[in-house]
């Protein structure tokens, strides 16, 4: 617990960021005092016209901040009087509230911040993302003719047919330009060529070609 503890000033600073209005930070100054003994309990403050002197604010400013004290028993309004000090718990108990309010309200701005942060890092990263896909199409089209390549590495249905039995433009979009069988480059190898395991197959075809042919295989 805090209560016992001295309370010190610039743990209330924040106040301001959170837009607190003027009267309930001259409460929290008046409070503070009363906590730290400054005032001591039975003593009276000044009229509030004093205070509101002292604090550069409105008498009406005053009078809320002093009436917010008094609807806590930490001070008591003495008509005619002035404002007596009744009770420093009360007031340390007042201070540790709004310190947890301003905590709370701390940690909502910093979620709100770092949310920010992280729409701002997936937009740019959605950003870069389109810029390759655009890229890497524009590349695929200027160099459309240039040659995927595929190890027939794994055992597959496939395998021990012919290109026109395999239907494999139907398929999968791709042409095959070439077969390099046992170190033996057969090129335009047409519809009656044999895929055998080993065999590494070239072909034309869009940017997604490639993964379509090796599932096409290896499924």
């Amino acid at each position: 617990m805090l209560q016992n503890q001295p309370v010190k000033k610039e743990r209330f600073i924040n106040m301001k960021a959170i837009r607190e209005p003027r009267y309930r930070k001259i409460a929290y100054d008046i409070a503070e005092k009363i906590a730290k003994g400054d005032y001591a309990i039975g003593s009276k403050l000044h009229a509030r016209s004093t205070l509101s002197a002292q604090f550069g604010v409105s008498a009406e400013t005053a009078r809320k901040a002093i009436s917010i004290l008094n609807d806590l028993d930490i001070v008591r309004v003495v008509h005619g009087s002035g404002v007596e000090i009744l009770s420093q718990e009360k007031a340390k108990n007042f201070l540790n509230q709004a310190q947890e309010t301003s905590d709370i309200q701390t940690i909502h701005a910093q979620i709100d911040n770092l949310l920010t942060v992280q729409k701002t890092t997936i937009d740019n990263l959605s950003d870069s993302l389109s810029t390759l896909f655009e890229q890497t199409a524009r590349a695929q089209k200027k160099s459309p003719l240039t040659p995927h390549e595929l190890l027939l590495s794994q055992d597959s249905e496939h395998i021990l047919k012919s290109i026109g039995e395999l239907n494999l433009w139907q398929a999968t979009g791709a042409t095959i330009v070439a077969i390099l069988h046992h170190d033996e480059l057969v090129l335009s190898p047409g519809p009656y060529a044999i895929l055998e395991k080993g065999d590494t197959i070239y072909f034309v075809g869009n940017e997604t070609t490639f993964q379509t042919v090796k599932t096409f295989f290896n499924h």
